[in-house]
């Protein structure tokens, strides 16, 4: 047996052409375009590189984006300014403040400080709440990619068993709820579970957001699962996931690649919670 390997770049893809589609229709209701004002303190390559595809993206789809570059000594009193101003700047619909950021800076009182309605990262404590609540609300832009990529590969979810391995509010926590949300089974794995693997094994849905370079392997994986790898490493190979592909390939129904899986979405569901902030803000 061999995997299907799931094409994330195909799929964002889509997204983009469904979003640019309905930017158009937007400004010709509103007479305006969507626009994301992103921000990123000091000069981290990394960030830099993230960032100036975003705004790529942007330009694709035809939602305006402008950015602010700070220095790296930015004080945290700066950077709420700058973010209060965003707030309240009737042009502006999305706000994304790149992290990490500078030791000086406290990243979740940055966060906590976003207009929750031009949260386009899905980070605010009030958007964590509504998500947790099962409320709607801007959701976090990689969780929503995961949940793209199992409707779009038609993978049932009610009443499936899913487990997800990372507990970060960043990607874990909230894939849980969505998942939990859709009507499966979920569990939370983190580096305190005994016998990970075998947990691991009951899963017909994996959800791999740990950050730890192949850590599950075959024994990890049930036949026929779908495992959705949103682990990033840099190895002496170059990029790989937090499973072990090669060995899950001979198991699953079908698996995110890494690089070239879950990564491309984070920028394509972005877009679509830029747009989703403006219709927001158009209705009252």
């Amino acid at each position: 047996m061999s995997a299907r390997v799931i094409d994330g770049k195909a799929i964002a893809a889509a997204v983009r052409e469904r979003v640019r589609g309905e930017v158009v229709a937007y400004e010709a209701e509103e007479g305006r375009v969507p626009t994301l004002a992103t921000v990123i303190v000091g000069e981290d390559p990394a960030s830099e590189i993230y960032v100036a595809n975003k705004h790529r993206a942007c330009e694709e789809v035809g939602v305006r984006s402008v950015h602010h570059g700070l220095a790296a000594g930015t004080t945290q009193n700066e950077l709420l300014e700058l973010v209060g101003q965003l707030g309240l700047d009737p042009d502006i619909d999305g706000i994304l403040v790149q992290l990490p950021v500078p030791a000086q800076i406290d990243a979740d009182a940055i966060v906590a400080a976003i207009d929750p309605g031009k949260d386009v990262d899905g980070l605010t404590p009030l958007n964590a709440g509504l998500l947790a609540h099962g409320t709607p609300g801007l959701v976090p832009c990689t969780p929503a990619g995961v949940m793209e990529i199992l409707r779009h590969e038609a993978v049932e979810l009610e009443g499936a068993e899913a487990v997800v391995v990372g507990r970060s509010k960043l990607v874990g926590v909230p894939v849980a709820r969505l998942l939990l949300a859709a009507d499966a089974t979920v569990t939370i794995c983190h580096s305190r579970t005994v016998d990970l693997a075998a947990t691991c094994a009951r899963a017909d849905v994996l959800v791999a957001a740990v950050g730890v370079p192949r850590l599950l392997g075959a024994d990890a994986i049930k036949p026929g699962a779908v495992v959705i790898d949103v682990g990033m490493n840099r190895s002496e190979d170059g990029l790989c996931g937090d499973v072990d592909f090669e060995a899950a390939s001979g198991l699953a129904w079908a698996i995110t690649p890494v690089p070239g899986g879950v990564g491309p979405m984070t920028i394509a569901m972005l877009l679509v919670n830029t747009l989703e902030a403006a219709r927001r803000r158009s209705r009252g």
